[in-house]
C-alpha cells in the first residue's frame, strides 16, 4: 500500500517538486501520490544565508534536489565540505548528526538529510558563539 502525502501552501508560496517549480495564487493543499523530491519555500535557504559551514552543507545538499541535472557536481562538493566538517568539529553531538546525515545520504535520502542538517544549525550556532567568545577573551587579555 503505497502512502500518499499531503503538502499544505499558503497563498504565493511556491514548492519546488523534482526540479521544477510551482507557484500557488491561493492557499491549497497538493496531494503527492507516488515518491517525489519537493521542497517547501519555507524550508530552502537562500545562497546569501549559508555563512556557517552547516549552513554552507545544508545549501549544497539543497541544491542537489533542486537542480538535479547539477547533482554530480554537487555530490562532489557534498562529500568534500562533509570530510572538513567531521574533521573540523569535536562536539560528539555535532559528529553524531554528520554520521547521520552521511548514512541518509549514501541511501539516497537527502531530503531526511537536510532535516538532519538543520537541526544541527543550533549546536553550530552555540559552537560558534562560545568560539568567538573565547577568540574576544584572548585577544583582551
Amino acid at each position: 500500500m503505497t502512502s500518499h502525502l499531503k503538502v499544505h501552501l499558503k497563498p504565493n508560496e511556491r514548492v519546488y517538486i523534482n526540479g521544477g517549480v510551482i507557484k500557488v495564487d491561493r492557499k491549497v493543499t497538493l496531494e503527492l501520490m507516488n515518491e517525489v523530491v519537493f521542497l517547501i519555500e519555507g524550508h530552502i535557504l537562500q545562497e546569501e544565508d549559508a555563512t556557517t559551514p552547516m549552513r554552507q552543507l545544508y545549501f549544497i545538499v539543497q541544491s542537489m534536489l533542486m537542480e538535479p541535472k547539477c547533482e554530480p557536481i554537487a555530490r562532489q562538493m557534498y562529500e568534500q565540505s562533509h570530510l572538513a566538517l567531521v574533521q573540523t568539529f569535536k562536539n560528539q553531538d555535532v559528529l553524531a548528526g554528520l554520521a547521520d546525515v552521511k548514512r541518509l545520504m549514501d541511501r539516497g535520502r537527502a531530503f531526511e538529510a537536510l532535516r538532519k542538517i538543520r537541526s544541527l544549525f543550533p549546536l553550530e550556532d552555540e559552537i560558534l558563539q562560545n568560539s568567538a567568545s573565547t577568540t574576544a577573551a584572548l585577544s583582551v587579555a
